[in-house]
């Protein structure tokens, strides 16, 4: 019984405490979300027949936090297998294996945010583009691609192929690279509202009563054929709203649950 009280995930954190802390975050943001704005949710009966493990959601980004924060919400909703955020009674027992990429020194700022979140799932990245708000060249992170590969097998893991919250910011191409490498199922997610209601960082509010929406599309997973440019498409598709390939155009195939 101690053994299973102090169960850890991949990387150290007692996953108790990692509950925990994703309820205490969930309690404080809740209002944010249902209460003081309104977030709709569509597709969520795709999350519902969803594995435990080997889920990459691909997403646009608009804050740094909030859009985490609601897409938590969501997920430990969905355990209850709930389709909505309107019964916070998911908090009592929370998803504890969800996983989202973040910058490494977005989560290493002071602070007690970020430390909180940090804990509660984020798997650190060092990017070569970009340092601080500023554009750099270095090399790339090279355990980035193993850190994601064990977040993957605990569980869920959030990406922002964008890299930034900066609007229409272009689509990296290390996401491909990870699909094409790691063959998750993937599930595109369109946000919206999040950047007319709080602030970049996702903590202070800048307009209040925002008609907030999360929409998660059809699960895909791509084919051994299909190539890293097929693979971009499919993320700058979903993402940036470009219609050009069709699904089986790029080799994707419809998950069949």
């Amino acid at each position: 019984k101690t053994i299973r009280l102090l169960r850890k995930d991949p990387f150290g954190n007692i996953m108790l405490l990692k509950g925990a802390l994703v309820g205490l975050v969930g309690a404080a943001t809740y209002g944010r979300f249902n209460l003081i704005n309104n977030m709709k949710i569509d597709g969520a009966d795709y999350l519902l027949k969803l594995p435990k493990r080997n889920v990459l959601f691909i997403s646009n980004h608009q804050t740094y936090y909030a859009d985490v924060m609601a897409l938590y919400h969501i997920f430990c909703s969905v355990k209850w297998r709930f389709k909505h955020v309107n019964f916070p009674l998911y908090l009592l027992s929370p998803r504890m294996s969800t996983y989202y990429i973040a910058a490494e020194e977005t989560m290493k700022e002071s602070g007690i945010v970020p430390k909180i979140l940090s804990y509660a799932g984020a798997v650190t990245v060092r990017r070569s583009w970009r340092y601080k708000g500023s554009g750099v060249k270095r090399e790339a992170d090279t355990k980035a691609p193993n850190k994601i590969k064990q977040a993957l097998g605990h569980g869920w893991v959030v990406t922002f192929p964008q890299g930034t919250t900066k609007a229409f910011a272009p689509i990296r191409k290390g996401s491909a690279h990870l699909i094409k490498k790691l063959d998750p199922i993937v599930v595109p997610v369109e946000i919206d509202g999040f950047r007319r209601a709080f602030d970049k960082k996702g903590v202070f509010f800048k307009k209040r009563g925002v008609k907030l929406s999360v929409k998660f599309k059809k699960p895909v997973r791509f084919g051994k054929e299909a190539t890293l440019d097929e693979i971009q498409e499919f993320l700058e598709r979903n993402i940036l709203g470009k219609e050009d390939l069709s699904n089986e155009q790029i080799g994707v195939e419809d998950i069949n649950y």
